[in-house]
């Protein structure tokens, strides 16, 4: 969609018009119904109107409302904008009304159902108009998403049938398919391009600007699904799969409409909006204050890693981060310098090339404290599945493929694996360790986050760590 940023603009400017006149009404309900004087102050309205606007913007924004703007479900939304109508208005009104001198608590309720009416009224007017005009557009293919079907044969040529004939448009334009198998001939060539095998999607979804994925593949191919599933990781496109009859029976298939092809999604959103949002801000925070509480700390460390061996204090190297980009990792070195001079080697419990007070540090997690800056820049979180060199997540790839999954999140400086194992001594104790950071992320919550945090911090106190 070529005007998201312009779609996404209307809905904040209608919000905030609806935000706005809402709270102009409700003042001059209360000065004139409850106050019992005509005369508006303008310098207490407008400054009322700017603060009130920007804090619904806020909260809007907060909950992931501007996200997806064109792919909204109006009744969802209804529901969505009623939800966050009523957490705003109490917010609101607890914070700036409760002090009024008010008479009797039937004014207090009646001011709270006015200013709610007013606001969610206006509110859901304006969505429901342009989410309505946006739909109208997509049914009438006036506009729409650029779609790749994976699959070939007879369930993807009756997918691509269904698709046309759709009494409305579900807005996929179809600009090709790949297949999945290799064959001499294939039955959806007979009605759109053949754009080669599955495993160039990552590269035609760049060529041809693909925002949608559909899986219609053959019940003989689906092996193969967990493999296509991993090339398209970390492409950001929206997937959805043809389903079967035990998908439809176990509840995996949603409708989002009446008259639309029946498709399981597969969510990119690991964490809701406001989730995501707490836990990015809860990393910024709980690292700048940990780096400020530790500031001693780190120069009593800094001093003994200078005195335990000859060499840097701060040990750098390239990891591999979120959607498979590189970064530099932190740590206060507990190793001598030419410990990798034969290769790459993970370290056991008896590694000779460990320094003493390295062997001290990697018990109470005291050499991975430097990543605290690497939480500030942006490269990891507090929690999240541990980043491997290049050398190693290679090895990992080829004998499992879903380890490309962890790459959905931010590395962490510890994780459900750290907690279960620590440091991986060998690939089978890595690839034990990756189940782990695959459910981390399947059952992702903020509150997952605090449990593994508390374990951490029971094995830095305990001195478990190895």
């Amino acid at each position: 969609m070529k005007n998201k940023p312009l779609q996404t603009l209307k809905y904040i400017l209608f919000d905030a018009i609806s935000a706005a006149t809402a709270w102009v009404l409700f003042f001059y309900y209360r000065s004139i119904q409850i106050d019992g004087n005509s005369i508006i102050h303008s310098n207490i309205l407008i400054k009322g109107v700017i603060i009130v606007t920007i804090a619904w913007i806020v909260l809007y924004a907060f909950f992931g409302f501007y996200k997806n703007i064109y792919r909204k479900s109006r009744l969802k939304e209804l529901g969505q904008t009623f939800t966050s109508s009523i957490l705003g208005v109490t917010v609101l009104f607890f914070a700036v009304l409760i002090d009024d001198f008010i008479m009797t608590y039937k004014q207090y309720y009646l001011s709270y159902i006015v200013l709610f009416g007013y606001h969610f009224g206006i509110t859901a007017f304006f969505r429901f108009f342009i989410s309505s005009l946006t739909a109208y557009r997509i049914h009438n293919k006036l506009i729409g998403f650029n779609t790749l079907i994976i699959g070939s044969n007879e369930k993807a040529a009756r997918l691509y049938t269904d698709l046309e004939n759709e009494v409305k448009s579900s807005g996929h334009r179809i600009r090709g398919f790949v297949n999945v198998d290799e064959k001499t001939s294939y039955l959806l060539s007979n009605h759109i391009n053949h754009l080669g095998s599955f495993k160039n999607v990552k590269k035609l979804i760049k060529q041809e600007k693909i925002e949608d994925i559909i899986i219609a593949i053959e019940t003989s191919e689906h092996g193969k699904i967990s493999a296509i599933l991993n090339e398209l990781e970390n492409t950001r496109v929206f997937i959805k799969i043809i389903p079967d009859i035990y998908d439809i029976l176990s509840g995996s298939v949603k409708m989002n409409s009446i008259l639309g092809t029946p498709l399981i999604e597969v969510k990119h959103d690991l964490l809701p909006e406001w989730e995501r949002l707490l836990k990015k801000v809860f990393d910024y925070l709980i690292a700048s204050i940990a780096i400020l509480l530790l500031s001693p700390v780190y120069l009593f460390t800094a001093l003994m890693v200078k005195l335990s061996s000859p060499g840097p204090i701060i040990y750098k190297q390239e990891r591999i981060g979120q959607f498979g980009i590189p970064f530099k990792i932190y740590k206060f070195r507990s190793m001598r310098t030419d410990a990798e001079k034969d290769g790459p080697k993970l370290s056991s419990k008896t590694d000779s090339r460990v320094t003493p007070w390295g062997k001290f540090m990697r018990k109470v997690r005291l050499d991975e404290t430097p990543q605290f800056f690497n939480v500030l820049r942006g490269d990891m979180s507090f929690v999240g599945p541990r980043p491997e060199r290049q050398f190693y997540a290679e090895q990992l790839i080829t004998k499992a493929p879903h380890y490309k999954h962890i790459y959905k999140v931010k590395p962490g400086i510890t994780s459900w694996g750290m907690v279960k194992f620590g440091y991986a001594e060998n690939l089978e104790e890595m690839l034990e360790r990756l189940k782990y950071d695959i459910l981390y992320i399947e059952n992702m919550s903020f509150l997952i986050d605090l449990k593994i945090m508390i374990h951490t911090v029971l094995i830095i106190f305990q001195g478990r760590g190895k």
